[in-house]
């Protein structure tokens, strides 16, 4: 992998940075058009001379630097600056197991349709059992109850991104039209080294070593049947997706997709920012990257956590974008691809990511 000192990576981003940024608002599901912000622009503009690029503070690049080499496991770090252009990254290059980050691309996938005309948020949707996913699905309960539940698209796109149901994501991936459209979308909107696996189902299942029934969904019954596994073929399928995740992504990749949404250049301005104010309203990972958010900053994220063996996980993430008081704005993406650290450990290396983002800030 080719590493880039701080005035490389700067040259390299000439001309990527924004002039200005407005912090993000309040966390209601819907925003009148007046409360909409400017375009943020972070593509080369057409002008002769592009915008002049400073480098990263030397004392921010100095920690996430030994942040990600001294932690165990495998680690990926990347930080924006929106008002500047500059990004740190930290093995960042590296395709780390996403989990539930992806939910981001699938939101993104159905509001893009929203902004052509092919559904709306208040589309209704009808969930019935055979909708179930595994893991995380407060939806089931809802489900199972009646039999059915009737719900809409505004209501699926807050479920999976502020509760990350996998019930509701799923949902909203068949909505958006499968994992090859979400592909799609990625590829158009150029946003990079950004994989998208099959969907819960199949991703967890393989994950596991086992091959998608249906009658999973329900209960423990995932667990139990994983847990009836052979330990050796349990550990061969946890390696394979550690070493080559069909959901991977780079955490500098994430960084700059989510600068450009924050520009205004993947949704229409509308869309994206009524994403970025269901991702503030976030209820999971509070120990997370939002543990050490000081108060009058915003932050708007979403987690992923991947499964367990051995002490291992596969996939304990977290991104988004910070906002300081004075307007200015940083993408964070911090991915632990694999890691026997206890979770408290994890928490803390994340909080530490956010404290050296807030000690540099000028």
């Amino acid at each position: 992998m080719q590493e880039f000192t701080v005035l490389q990576r700067a040259l390299t981003l000439a001309g990527l940075a924004p002039a200005l940024l407005i912090g993000a608002g309040t966390h209601r599901d819907d925003l009148p058009a007046d409360l909409t912000p400017p375009t943020y622009r972070v593509a080369v503009p057409p002008a002769p001379a592009p915008l002049p690029v400073f480098p990263a503070p030397a004392a921010l690049t100095t920690s996430i630097d030994a942040l990600a080499r001294d932690f165990g496991g495998v680690v990926g770090i990347a930080v924006r600056s929106l008002e500047w252009g500059w990004q740190v990254d930290a093995n960042a290059d590296r395709r780390m197991p996403q989990q539930s980050v992806s939910k981001l691309w699938v939101a993104m996938t159905v509001l893009n349709a929203r902004d052509e005309g092919r559904l709306t948020l208040d589309d209704p949707v009808t969930l019935t059992r055979d909708n179930l996913t595994v893991f995380h699905q407060p939806l089931a309960t809802l489900i199972v109850k009646n039999g059915m539940y009737q719900t809409t698209v505004r209501e699926l796109l807050l479920r999976a991104m502020q509760q990350s149901d996998n019930t509701a994501n799923d949902t909203l991936l068949r909505l958006a039209g499968g994992p090859q459209a979400v592909r799609a979308f990625i590829a158009e909107k150029g946003l990079g080294d950004i994989r998208f696996g099959p969907g819960e189902k199949l991703l967890q299942a393989k994950t596991a070593g086992l091959t998608w029934k249906p009658e999973y969904s329900m209960g423990r019954s995932f667990q139990q049947a994983r847990a009836a596994l052979p330990p050796a073929v349990r550990r061969a399928a946890f390696d394979a997706y550690v070493a080559d995740p069909p959901d991977g992504a780079a955490p500098s990749a994430i960084a700059l997709a989510l600068a450009r949404l924050k520009a205004g250049e993947v949704l229409k301005p509308d869309s994206a920012r009524w994403l970025m104010n269901v991702m503030e309203g976030s209820h999971t990972g509070r120990m997370r990257l939002r543990g050490a958010v000081p108060p009058g900053w915003t932050f708007g994220h979403k987690t992923g956590t991947g499964q367990d063996l051995g002490g291992r996980t596969a996939g304990y993430n977290d991104v988004g974008i910070l906002t300081a008081p004075d307007g200015k704005a940083y993408t964070i993406a911090v991915m632990i691809g694999d890691t026997p650290r206890p979770i408290p450990q994890r928490q803390e290396l994340m909080q530490a990511v956010v404290a050296s983002i807030v000690a540099n800030h000028r």
